[in-house]
């Protein structure tokens, strides 16, 4: 007999709509995330005032891009998201979407994505988009099932999106951008360290390498959330010191920054299930804090 919790699972799906299983194919809130560090590049790389056609043209071309990542990530990963509970609802597991559609709407997204950013943003977002694709896809995700260093890689592609916003907005990359990409990537450290502490079982199960599956103590893993939440801190200063945002900017990032490292450093010294959620909860609400603080004191 099934379990109830199996049974449960099972009505959940079932009771999908059809616009809840496209949230889940393109990873809405991911997608969502991209687009907003999309954003951020965008407006913080506008000289004068906004180009909002331009702006559009950035997020809707981003927007595929990542849609279409989302939707082959899964494909290339559903006999693994099949054993973990907190992916098995996902549409390829499930069974709601068969690979052959997945497959279709995942290339179709990418390629038009890439091809809509070359033509109506400009050809070095289509390339930074490519790269974001091919290492996430090609790099990042096989790496998975091999060496738990794939959180440090993959936290490339993931920190791409505000560096893409901000070429969209000038035609050229620049230490401002840079600083961008370096915040990003430092932030989803720790973040994903916490996620991989509390799923860790999970991720065993499914056969994928996470630090905390080769950490018996967790010594590493609490030290790898501190150092990355530290530097984190120095990349956060950047914007200040690029004139990109001022004093109330400078501000809000210690602040903010301080009380991340606070959640990391009493994660590193208790390393339990509570302390991973209380610094994965730590880790969403400090971005879009940080990138509110950016935006509104913007050094025009």
């Amino acid at each position: 007999m099934k379990s109830s919790a199996e049974v449960l699972n099972a009505a959940a799906v079932a009771e999908k709509s059809w616009p809840a299983v496209l949230a889940d194919l393109v990873k809405a809130r991911l997608t969502g995330l991209v687009l907003l560090t999309t954003f951020v590049g965008f407006y913080l790389g506008e000289r004068g005032a906004v180009n909002f056609l331009q702006m559009f043209h950035a997020l809707f071309g981003t927007a595929l891009v990542a849609s279409g990542a989302a939707a082959l990530n899964q494909l290339l990963e559903r006999e693994y998201d099949a054993k973990m509970r907190r992916t098995a609802s996902r549409p390829l597991p499930s069974g709601r979407l068969q690979p052959a559609t997945v497959a279709i709407f995942g290339g179709v997204c990418s390629v038009a994505g890439l091809i809509y950013l070359a033509l109506l943003v400009n050809l070095l977002t289509s390339v930074l988009g490519a790269v974001t694709l091919v290492s996430y896809l090609f790099i990042y995700t096989p790496l998975k099932r091999v060496t738990w260093t794939n959180t440090l890689v993959g936290a490339i592609p993931g920190a791409l999106p505000p560096l893409m916003g901000w070429t969209a907005a000038r035609n050229e990359l620049g230490g401002e951008g840079w600083a961008l990409f370096a915040i990003l990537a430092f932030w989803q450290l720790p973040h994903f360290f916490a996620i991989a502490w509390m799923y860790r079982d999970d991720y065993a199960k499914a056969g994928f390498i996470m630090l905390p599956n080769v950490d018996a103590d967790g010594s590493r893993t609490g030290q790898q959330a501190v150092v990355n939440t530290v530097a984190l801190f120095a990349a956060s200063l950047c914007p200040f010191f690029f004139k990109m945002a001022g004093t109330t900017y400078l501000v809000a990032a210690i602040l903010l920054g301080a009380g991340f490292l606070f959640y990391a450093v009493q994660f590193s010294r208790q390393l339990t299930i509570v302390r991973a959620r209380q610094l994965f909860l730590a880790s969403i609400i400090y971005l879009p804090l940080l990138l509110t603080a950016l935006v509104w004191d913007k050094v025009k």
